[in-house]
C-alpha cells in the first residue's frame, strides 16, 4: 500500500495489479517493440513494475502505420506463441488500437469495426502539430456510433497549453482523458509536465496508461517521484482505470 505521508512517494508504489490501457508492446508493427525479443523484455519489465493486465494499442495511422485486424492479430498471436508459461502466469494480454483522428479513422468509424479497449471505449489521438479541423464534429460522430472516445495523452498537445479552457470543452463534448504516466516527470518537457499536473489538479483525468514504447520508458516510470499535492488524485485515476478496464 502507498504511504501518502512518507517523504518520497514513488509512482511504482501505486501500480500493483495495474491495468495498462495504453502501450506498444506488440512486435514489429509500429514505433514500439521492434521484434519479439523486445516485446518479451517489455512485458517482463512492466510485470515487475506491477502491471497484470496489458491492453496493447498499436497505432493505426494512415501515413505511417496502416495497421489492420490482420496485422494486429498476427502480431498478437506471434507474441502469445512465444511467451513462456512463467511469464504468462498472472497476466492477461488483450489487444486494442490507438487511432489517429484522420481520414482512415473516419472510414473505419463508418464501418463500425474498431478495436476497443473494452466495451465501447476507443482510444484516439491527434497530431502533435494541430488538431483535426473537424474535431468537434468527429467527436460527435464517435458518440453517435455508440463509442466512448478516450483521448490519449491530452497533456501532450502543445496547441492547448495556452488555451487550457478548451480541455473543459473537450470534456463537455464527451471525451474521456487518458494521461501518460511519463508526463508526471519532465520526460516530454516541462510544459507537458505542468499541463499534466493542471489536468490532475482540476480532476479532468479519467484514466492513465504507460504508453510504453521501449525499456527506457519503463526505467523512467520506475523512478518517478510524485508530488504530495496530486498523489491521491493520481491514485484515484489509477483505481478508476483498473476498475473500468479489468477483465478479471
Amino acid at each position: 500500500m502507498p504511504h501518502f505521508f512518507s517523504k518520497r512517494i514513488f509512482l511504482r508504489d501505486l501500480l500493483e495489479d495495474f491495468v495498462d490501457i495504453h502501450n506498444h508492446i506488440l512486435p514489429g508493427i509500429d514505433d514500439g517493440a521492434k521484434n519479439l525479443k523486445e516485446s518479451i523484455d517489455l512485458i517482463k519489465k512492466l510485470k515487475e513494475l506491477g502491471v497484470k493486465q496489458f491492453i496493447p494499442t498499436p497505432h493505426i495511422m494512415q501515413d505511417f502505420y496502416p495497421n489492420t485486424d490482420e496485422t494486429i492479430g498476427n502480431a498478437y498471436e506471434s507474441l502469445l506463441g512465444n511467451l513462456t508459461k512463467k511469464l504468462q502466469n498472472g497476466i492477461t494480454i488483450n489487444p486494442a488500437a490507438e487511432y489517429m483522428l484522420d481520414m482512415t479513422f473516419e472510414t473505419l468509424l463508418e464501418e463500425g469495426n474498431l478495436f476497443t479497449l473494452k466495451g465501447n471505449y476507443v482510444l484516439v489521438e491527434m497530431s502533435y502539430f494541430q488538431p483535426p479541423i473537424n474535431l468537434e464534429t468527429l467527436i460527435f460522430k464517435i458518440k453517435t456510433k455508440g463509442y466512448l472516445p478516450v483521448l490519449a495523452h491530452p497533456e501532450r498537445y502543445a496547441f492547448y497549453h495556452n488555451n487550457l479552457d478548451y480541455y473543459n470543452k473537450l470534456k463537455q463534448l464527451g471525451c474521456f482523458f487518458q494521461l501518460n504516466l511519463l508526463s508526471l516527470s519532465n520526460y516530454y518537457g516541462k510544459n507537458v509536465e505542468t499541463t499534466a499536473n493542471y489536468l490532475i489538479d482540476k480532476k479532468l483525468i479519467d484514466f492513465v496508461g504507460t504508453d510504453t514504447h521501449n525499456a527506457q520508458h519503463i526505467e523512467k516510470l520506475s523512478n518517478i517521484i510524485l508530488s504530495k499535492k496530486n498523489t491521491e488524485k493520481i491514485a484515484r485515476a489509477i483505481k478508476n482505470t483498473n476498475t473500468t478496464f479489468s477483465v478479471i
